[in-house]
């Protein structure tokens, strides 16, 4: 791997969370340790086909597709309105949490019947509501999948070959 700073990498290469508070990759080390646990594999970081980004989403062996927003930061919880573009894109949607601010996601317009919460920190974390699942179309969920499959291998090539990752 390169040992130029994160701002010079090419972007495929750019560490996870890099232009966000430390806290964030904390989080999503303990989500990544439960999904472990669970035989759901996490990427950071994803883009979607409507211009949003998925902090984290994550594929089990049955191909269900679970997208995480990661809120770090009541501010930024309380004022986040986009969330609910991600759910067309996922069978089953969590956030996820340091543990200060889980008392906060329990509010309605967090979706407490549909929206799963995950309370983490980098040492691990710990499945506090269990997301509702709503299967997508198969026609979406192919889409998706193969999306998802694409990335993780683009990645990877990336690692390889840092030259990969230019312009990307």
């Amino acid at each position: 791997m390169s040992t130029a700073p994160d701002s010079l990498l090419p972007p495929l290469l750019q560490p996870c969370f890099a232009d966000a508070p430390p806290v964030a990759a904390e989080v999503a080390r303990g989500v990544t340790r439960l999904f472990f646990r669970q035989d759901r594999f996490a990427m950071c970081e994803v883009p979607l086909p409507n211009g949003r980004r998925a902090d984290m989403m994550a594929v089990d062996s049955t191909g269900c597709l679970t997208i995480v927003e990661i809120k770090v930061a009541k501010a930024d919880l309380v004022g986040d309105a986009k969330w609910t573009d991600y759910l067309d894109y996922c069978d089953r949607f969590f956030w996820a949490v340091p543990p200060a601010l889980s008392a906060i996601c329990e509010g309605e317009r967090f979706l407490p019947g549909e929206a799963g919460l995950i309370v983490a920190d980098r040492y691990d974390a710990v499945l506090v509501r269990e997301a509702l699942e709503r299967p997508l179309a198969p026609a979406r969920r192919k889409a998706e999948l193969l999306r998802f499959a694409r990335r993780a291998a683009r990645r990877l090539s990336a690692q390889i070959d840092p030259t990969l990752g230019e312009g990307c």
